[in-house]
């Protein structure tokens, strides 16, 4: 059986959450705002959420493209809620300015978006490397005469190999002469 690659997401889901979505742009964009800058975003977010919502409900004109209506009105939702946390965390804090690096609780949030990243990247370059070793592997059926059949079972119940490793071990010695003539030099196989 095929390995599957575990950290990826299956198809039909999405890596990121609509809150992941959210709180990367909200933490990227609020970098450097002031409260009044904020609070604007704040205002603006919960109109789209509004607005996404009515088209969901088919009340409104569609135009956001690449991107089904209920996952653009969930990530509204979450952006609105997220632009609400930093504006609240700014109020207790008394920050004049959003900085990110100050904002444990969304540096959080980064890190964990970065190590899911960083495992999925690992676990789609360990599947490639394993799809490129597969590629590499010759599986094939042989058929042999009754004779050479029988040398090949004794060996193996010799060595304690199956028939199939005592070949592939012969396989692995094989040496081709410049004239193309085929020999294995003599071994003793091995487990």
């Amino acid at each position: 059986m095929r390995d599957q690659m575990p950290a990826l997401p299956k198809k039909g889901k999405r890596m990121w959450s609509a809150q992941d979505v959210a709180r990367d742009q909200v933490r990227r964009q609020a970098n450097g705002l002031d409260v009044a800058a904020v609070a604007e975003k704040v205002a603006k977010a919960a109109v789209r959420e509004r607005e996404t919502a009515d088209q969901l409900r088919g009340n409104g004109s569609f135009y956001e493209f690449e991107m089904d209506r209920e996952r653009l009105a969930v990530i509204w939702l979450a952006k609105h809620a997220e632009w609400q946390r930093v504006r609240d965390l700014m109020a207790i804090a008394g920050w004049s300015v959003y900085e990110p690096e100050r904002d444990a609780q969304g540096s959080g949030w980064a890190r964990e978006r970065e190590e899911r990243l960083a495992g999925a990247l690992a676990a789609q370059a360990a599947f490639g490397e394993r799809q490129g070793e597969e590629a590499d592997e010759l599986r094939a059926e042989v058929r042999l005469s009754a004779a050479s059949s029988r040398l090949v079972r004794v060996v193996a119940g010799r060595t304690g190999l199956r028939p199939s490793e005592v070949l592939a071990q012969l396989a692995e010695r094989i040496v081709v002469g410049e004239d193309g003539t085929v020999s294995v030099p003599p071994f003793t196989p091995s487990l």
